[in-house]
């Protein structure tokens, strides 16, 4: 408690859960250690589970593990100083993409029994480059997002993605939006150089929720690649921790 910022609001920390992305395997979650220090500093709990990769159990392990999370940290907010009604969810590239189907989905499916009488839904969700829609992702890019072997055919359960567009559907979060069901604000930062998860994939996730009237803001970082050249700057961070100031 002694590293902990002042002030701890009367209902307990607000709650960031990061999801961290390695094309669906295993992620590498300290990689990132200096983004959770500085979400820390301003006086957020930040919470960084693991997930089952898709090598282990393809689509829908990983936005289950993460609801699974959520859950576990509102059904123990008071023991662990959270507020519970103050949570948001946070990825990147791929874990953009789990946070992106937990948090339009929810208490829907695909879910999980785990903790079910909790529930999963969250205030707001900021997406880093992540997949929006699998049959688009080669649009282009420097891989083939196609293959049984490619990042999303092995979340898919290994198999071809544009073989299987109903199952490529049912793993795309654009899928689950509309306009007669709530979707939390979402936050979307891409770079304009990403090689890897085209920046269209944003594009189309921002025009799409745009036209559903929802709460969504969307920043090009220009000269940005994947997961490279400015997400972690000042500047960077600055409008995310603005963004949230507003929504969380």
């Amino acid at each position: 408690d002694g590293n902990m910022p002042d002030g701890k609001p009367e209902a307990g920390w607000p709650v960031i859960v990061i999801i961290r992305g390695a094309a669906f395997f295993k992620p590498n979650l300290s990689s990132f250690n200096s983004l959770y220090i500085r979400l820390a500093e301003k006086g957020y709990m930040v919470v960084v589970p693991e997930y089952r990769p898709s090598t282990v159990d393809p689509f829908p392990a990983q936005m289950q593990d993460c609801k699974t999370a959520v859950r576990y940290v509102r059904r123990n907010a008071e023991r662990l100083d959270a507020d519970p009604n103050r949570i948001a969810l946070f990825g990147d590239s791929a874990g953009g993409h789990t946070v992106l189907m937990a948090g339009f989905t929810g208490d829907r499916e695909p879910d999980t029994p785990d903790y079910g009488e909790t529930s999963a839904e969250v205030r707001c969700i900021i997406d880093w480059y992540g997949p929006t829609d699998f049959v688009k992702m080669n649009y282009p890019s420097s891989q083939d997002h196609n293959p049984a072997q490619c990042p999303e055919g092995m979340e898919l359960g290994g198999v071809s993605v544009l073989e299987n567009p109903e199952l490529s559907r049912a793993a795309s979060p654009m899928t689950y939006l509309s306009a007669d069901r709530p979707t939390p604000p979402t936050l979307i930062m891409h770079g304009g150089r990403d090689l890897l998860v085209p920046f269209n994939q944003s594009c189309r996730l921002y025009a799409t929720m745009k036209v559903l009237d929802k709460d969504v803001t969307f920043y090009k970082l220009d000269n940005a690649s994947h997961a490279a050249y400015g997400f972690r700057s000042d500047k960077a961070i600055g409008l995310v921790l603005d963004w949230l100031r507003k929504r969380l």
